[in-house]
């Protein structure tokens, strides 16, 4: 059974495909995912790969699954890792975007981001 359906809130995976490191969020991104939020950080940043963060089965993040994700970026970014996000239904993208951390949500979808 999926975690989702099993009734907890959110999860935080991660793998590698194809060359990079692949984030994923689903569900709620909360403060309740905060100590594996800290482990896929830990992982992701020791492929040493490019990153995704893969929102497209989030639902919603709260303050702690933004921070999470602006973490991510930032010690990516200190270790020479480029990010991208994949977020087609904005769950992150608007917020960053409003807090103006525009360059990790990317372009809107009409200049072609996915």
């Amino acid at each position: 059974m999926d975690d989702l359906q099993a009734g907890v809130s959110g999860t935080i995976e991660v793998e590698v495909v194809d060359g990079s490191t692949v984030v994923r969020l689903a569900g709620e991104i909360d403060a309740d995912l905060r100590a594996q939020a800290s482990d896929s950080m830990g992982i992701a940043l020791m492929h040493g790969l490019p990153i995704v963060v893969d929102a497209e089965r989030a639902t919603f993040a709260d303050s702690s699954g933004v921070a999470f994700v602006l973490q991510l970026y930032m010690a990516s970014r200190e270790a020479g890792i480029p990010v991208t996000l994949r977020d087609p239904h904005h769950v992150l993208r608007d917020v960053l975007h409003a807090v103006h951390i525009g360059s990790l949500a990317g372009p809107d979808e009409d200049d072609g981001w996915d």
